[in-house]
């Protein structure tokens, strides 16, 4: 099997990422079980489990770019054509893990939403629930905060991990051509 630098051979780094794969899918899973547990369609946000799965999903982009350098240096055109398929199959589960999450994540912010407009249309109905309306405001607003911060984190991740995977096959290629 072909060695990688830091993370041993591809059938490790291979069997690495489904481990995360199916990490990320329990996390996707226990996030909708959470999100129909509460009566009433009210479910709760876990923004640790969240965040866990889209990190788990970066590493396993990440893992997927690692594969794609070795699986191209095996030199047994079978062995290959396999693994590059398996590597396919692996980045093809991510992202469908990624577009799970996202939508969970669209949901959830459409739940908040309807949550402070039924807020402020009882405060309307009320009057004097001003006091119980700035805090809401004020807790969603910090939500929000957290969640956009989450979210340039991860990209800021991915881009840097996008870069450094140029960075190693450019170097790659410059080996190659000494």
């Amino acid at each position: 099997m072909v060695a990688m630098e830091g993370g041993g051979t591809l059938s490790e780094v291979y069997q690495s990422a489904r481990k995360l794969l199916l990490r990320a899918r329990d996390g996707i899973e226990r996030l909708e079980r959470l999100e129909c547990s509460v009566s009433g369609g009210l479910g709760l946000d876990s923004p640790e489990l969240s965040f866990d799965v889209k990190k788990d999903i970066s590493q396993i982009h990440s893992l997927c770019a690692d594969m794609d350098r070795l699986w191209r240096s095996i030199a047994a055109k079978s062995q290959r054509d396999l693994w590059k398929r398996k590597v396919e199959q692996v980045a093809e589960e991510a992202d469908s893990l990624k577009d799970s999450l996202d939508k969970y994540s669209m949901r959830n912010q459409k739940r908040m939403l309807e949550a402070k407009e039924r807020a402020e249309l009882l405060g309307r109905a009320n009057g004097d629930s001003a006091h119980i309306l700035r805090i809401f405001d004020e807790e969603a607003q910090a939500m929000q905060s957290v969640r956009n911060s989450s979210r340039m984190l991860q990209e800021s991740f991915a881009t840097g991990t996008a870069i450094l995977s140029k960075y190693a096959e450019q170097r790659e290629r410059l080996k190659r051509a000494q």
